[in-house]
């Protein structure tokens, strides 16, 4: 049995270093995972295990963070499942309609699975992994600037 993800400080749960990867790779813009896969020219041929599809995903929330679960409405994805040439296996989910993105990372997935391009793999996505932390920082002050500190004072009638 393994133990449940924890919660870090940034309140998402932990992840293995391949779900890490597959995340950034979905948070991507389609030009940064282009650009990425030119630097591995040449490619290995992939094939699609199946061909990439737009699909919707049911979105969840909870009310107030942890209370009864509801529907909160759909989202479209887009879906790719490709095999290299090498045997690897490689898979991704993207929001949006852009299946071209979608098989990007797939590929980009497969290639980050095969143990001597795994360090290739992270050194290209180093760009878009601090690009988000840049845009989550920014954020994170953004939010922090708006914080209001209520407190009571407390009269005595002498």
């Amino acid at each position: 049995m393994q133990p449940s993800p924890s919660k870090s400080n940034d309140g998402a749960a932990s992840r293995s270093p391949r779900q890490d990867a597959m995340a950034l790779m979905a948070r991507a813009e389609a030009g940064e995972l282009e650009a990425v896969l030119a630097g591995f020219a040449p490619l290995p041929a992939a094939s699609d295990l199946k061909p990439p599809e737009v699909g919707l995903v049911m979105l969840r929330g909870r009310t107030g963070g942890d209370g009864a679960p509801f529907n909160l409405g759909e989202a479209t994805v887009s879906r790719a499942a490709v095999r290299l040439e090498g045997g690897a296996s490689g898979f991704a989910y993207r929001l949006g309609r852009d299946v071209k993105a979608a098989r990007a990372a797939a590929i980009l997935d497969a290639l980050w699975q095969d143990g001597a391009r795994r360090a290739e793999v992270e050194a290209a996505l180093a760009p878009v992994r601090a690009r988000l932390a840049a845009e989550a920082a920014q954020v994170r002050a953004e939010t922090a600037a708006t914080k209001v500190d209520f407190f009571t004072l407390v009269r005595g009638e002498d």
